[in-house]
């Protein structure tokens, strides 16, 4: 008996096909990361050196005043360090390419011009979650021990990733336009300056009463809150829901103007 198989549609071919093209691109750039020594660096050497400074020099000072574990505070506050700066880089990556020609010659061929930016999102989310499993083992190895359960270790994998669709869709639209890598490295005074009021380097009460409602609601707090309740087993539920909100505010502001650079 023969078995007859349903056509695709036009709508269905052209998903695929989509899908398809933002999966190669998004291959092309995992591979050139890997030979781009800046990248590397800031996406993976230097995170966990950072990670293995805080432990070693601030451990125990860290510990004593807020009464929890350093470590678990640590954990998430360099993984989501290492996925906006690694966004950095790769943003100042997208610009180098916008100014030699390269994006112009990917938009003369054959496709969809989204497969670009969306092949490069998947790109990060990639690169997002090789960091964030790197540093989460070589946390393992400085004493982070897990309180909950085989899930959560997912679900703490996958709190960086929600952040960078986002954070990544920002990048990109800055890096876009006509001084994009001033403005990248101008934007990565901001990420130094969250490094040091967030939740994740000490607790928010801890901070002047004036700073406090920024440092707990800035996007890194939220997303080191999340990962430390899958981690530590806290508050999950509403880290995760400022999180996605931060990501979804980013995407719908710069969304729509990576789409307008594309066209032109």
């Amino acid at each position: 008996m023969t078995t007859l198989t349903q056509p695709q549609t036009g709508t269905a071919r052209t998903h695929a096909s989509l899908a398809g093209q933002s999966l190669i691109h998004a291959g092309r750039l995992v591979r050139r990361w890997t030979r781009e020594p800046e990248i590397m660096v800031q996406s993976l050497i230097f995170p966990t050196a950072l990670l293995l400074m805080y432990q070693l020099v601030l451990s125990k000072f860290l510990s004593a005043s807020s009464g929890k574990a350093s470590i678990e505070g640590f954990v998430p506050l360099v993984a989501v360090t290492a996925t906006m700066f690694g966004a950095m880089a790769t943003g100042t990556s997208l610009h180098a390419e916008a100014e030699n020609g390269l994006l112009d010659r990917w938009r003369a061929m054959p496709g969809y011009r989204a497969a670009i930016p969306a092949g490069r999102l998947l790109a990060e989310c990639v690169r997002t979650f090789g960091a964030t499993v790197l540093l989460l083992l070589v946390g393992v190895v400085l004493g982070l021990r897990w309180h909950t359960g085989v899930l959560s270790v997912l679900g703490a994998l996958l709190v960086p990733i929600l952040l960078v669709i986002g954070f990544a869709t920002m990048v990109m639209a800055l890096a876009m336009s006509r001084a994009g890598a001033k403005i990248v490295e101008l934007s990565s005074i901001l990420i130094l300056l969250g490094m040091f009021f967030n939740s994740g380097f000490v607790p928010v009460d801890q901070y002047p009463g004036f700073l406090q409602p920024v440092v707990r609601f800035q996007p890194m707090s939220v997303a080191i809150d999340a990962m430390r309740g899958l981690i530590s087993g806290g508050s999950v539920a509403v880290p995760v829901l400022y999180t996605a909100l931060w990501s979804v505010g980013l995407t719908l502001v710069f969304g729509g103007r990576i789409i307008r650079s594309f066209r032109r």
